[in-house]
């Protein structure tokens, strides 16, 4: 089955449209291509030829339905690495955690990875955690992870990767916390039990009301997330991390990204802020 290869203008406006109102991401026109790309495949195993009824499939199924979620797990990005931006997990190890241990009694530490992709941001934060608090007696920590695809959610939660894509990975963490399996005739690697236990993962769409959060976090990743968003929706999303945010908790973001303009948060370093 031949599918074009490209999108109307029309029809594009309304994909659009239809990405902005149900998870808040406004696409630009110069990412027609990368569409056209990403819902190739979709099509083909729909057996549907052009973009046009694809675009009618997806509105008469509706808003909440099974085609709408592989819809958008098709058009989001998920660009991530272990270890990224490592100055944040160097200052987490040689500053703010000891910085914890020595004004605290011990306790559960809080964390949320609020778009934790294929799980290489949330298992590298429960590494630096677990390798420095095994040294503290009764301290402890729980991760949550949210994304908005249930794909990569999947993929997150069974903890599998290919070698190269441990090299971040300092030898000595790969050693304890992964063990070496063969998949398909290649060598991967799966996270331990000792660190999956420790992470939960949920889907979570940044444009909900109700987050269905009940906890305070000690620190919160929001790393290459806003550069996505316009300024309504990072308004909405920095209120809710100040509301699910302890009163001496970081908030750590992408190396792209500011929140200088947002009153309710103070420049800690680079990258790093706490509330105000």
């Amino acid at each position: 089955m031949l599918i074009p290869d490209t999108i109307s203008d029309k029809d594009f406006k309304e994909f659009k449209k239809i990405i902005y109102d149900n998870i808040g991401i406004k696409i630009s026109d110069a990412k027609k291509s990368l569409i056209i790309a990403r819902l190739t495949r979709r099509l083909k195993e729909l057996n549907i030829n052009s973009f046009s009824k694809y675009l009618n499939y997806i509105k008469n199924q509706g808003h909440n339905s099974e085609e709408m979620i592989n819809f958008i797990n098709r058009i989001t990005t998920n660009k991530t690495d272990f270890f990224r931006e490592k100055h944040h997990f160097e200052f987490l190890e040689k500053e703010h955690l000891p910085k914890i241990i020595a004004n605290n009694n011990p306790y559960t530490i809080l964390v949320w990875s609020a778009g934790c992709s294929s799980g290489e941001e949330p298992y590298t934060i429960a590494m630096v955690l677990d390798n420095f608090l095994s040294k503290h007696s009764g301290w402890d920590f729980k991760i949550l992870a949210t994304d908005i695809d249930t794909e990569i959610l999947t993929k997150a939660s069974q903890g599998i990767y290919r070698e190269q894509l441990l090299y971040p990975v300092p030898q000595s963490f790969k050693q304890k916390y992964f063990e070496k399996i063969e998949l398909n005739g290649q060598v991967h690697y799966k996270v331990k039990p000792l660190l999956r236990g420790k992470i939960s993962f949920r889907k979570l769409n940044f444009k909900l009301e109700d987050y269905r959060i009940k906890v305070k976090f000690d620190f919160i990743f929001f790393r290459n997330v806003m550069i996505y968003f316009d300024n309504d929706l990072k308004k909405h999303v920095l209120n809710k991390f100040y509301q699910y945010l302890k009163d001496d908790g970081l908030i750590f973001i992408g190396h792209s990204e500011s929140l200088l303009n947002f009153k309710n948060f103070k420049y800690i370093k680079s990258t790093i802020y706490t509330k105000v």
